[in-house]
């Protein structure tokens, strides 16, 4: 059985492993709602389905046709998330009296790691960085990938506008079941309010940590954030057509619960781990490490789902 951060935070004897992971929790919706399958090794093998068996009805005294389903295998492996957070022990101590140094320290690196999974979620490329995993935006091909019109289509220029948004938005959803969040930027996220508010169909929600989040449909739709560097996960700079630059993404999510269940489900052998390496022999710091053997695996045909070519206007 997969278990969110928080979950495992709950249930965790390590008090700095926990700390770091509810700051994962609160720095990104993804990782508060993703759940993680626990592996032993460096890599799952998993079966998707492919296609079901053939059924028929018989007469009296005939046979049936044998038919079998079939499956597809599939590997994931792990790779190694973390970093090095070093305090000089001069800041820590004579700066600590208001302020704990390492602590500050320890969670901004957290933060950061957070917010790279967040970015490697979506668009995690392993032919750019071979050491990450390949994110939604590369894993979505075919029919999972939808798009709004040849050279983009606006959210709320008008209320025929509004209405094509709104069926793009319903016919991204149908290619999910049991969708349990729709992932966008702030642009889009904005003008998806303008239109839900002109339609008389805003609606929203508070989650787990007592944020307000807005939903359609009863699915949460959320601007899934930035980078460490300040710059947008999802872009409002994607091309589609002669709509240079100017379009963004949704993607449509359901978080699974593990194998063999569908859904996007997270990868992991230990957890979030946290080291107090203490002070280096080489230089006078304090070194506080964190590592996390981490992986995404999409189980069944329709975890997930991509709408591309949304102008936000």
């Amino acid at each position: 059985m997969a278990l969110t951060l928080a979950q495992a935070n709950a249930t965790s004897r390590e008090q700095l492993a926990a700390g770091v992971g509810q700051v994962f929790v609160s720095n990104s919706y993804i990782l508060d709602r993703l759940a993680f399958e626990n592996i032993e090794g460096t890599a799952y093998k998993y079966f998707t389905e492919s296609a079901l068996p053939g059924a028929e009805f018989r007469a009296v005294n005939a046979s049936y046709a044998e038919s079998t389903g079939s499956v597809t295998s599939a590997t994931e492996g792990l790779v190694i998330l973390g970093g090095d957070a070093d305090v000089d022990r001069f800041l820590q101590l004579t700066r600590s009296d208001l302020i704990d140094q390492r602590a500050t320290q320890v969670e901004m690196k957290a933060r950061a790691i957070a917010h790279k999974f967040n970015d490697t979620f979506i668009n995690g490329n392993t032919g750019v960085d071979a050491n990450s995993f390949n994110g939604l935006k590369t894993r979505l091909t075919g029919g999972q990938v939808l798009t709004t019109a040849t050279n983009g289509a606006a959210i709320n220029t008008d209320s025929g506008t509004r209405q094509t948004f709104f069926d793009n938005l319903d016919a991204l959803i149908a290619q999910v079941p049991n969708c349990d969040v729709l992932l966008t930027n702030r642009q889009i996220l904005s003008k998806y309010r303008s239109a839900a508010r002109r339609e008389t169909m805003a609606q929203a929600t508070v989650d787990s940590l007592g944020r307000t989040v807005d939903v359609y449909n009863g699915i949460p739709i959320v601007d899934v954030g930035n980078k460490a560097d300040g710059t947008q996960i999802i872009p409002q700079t994607e091309t589609q057509g002669t709509a240079s630059g100017t379009s963004g993404s949704i993607y449509a999510v359901h978080f699974g619960t593990g194998a063999p269940e569908q859904g996007v489900v997270g990868l992991t052998n230990g957890g979030v781990q946290v080291f107090d390496l203490g002070q280096l022999e080489t230089k006078p710091v304090y070194r506080t490490r964190i590592e996390w053997f981490t992986g995404l695996a999409l189980f069944g045909a329709q975890p997930a789902a991509r709408l591309q070519g949304v102008l936000a206007a």
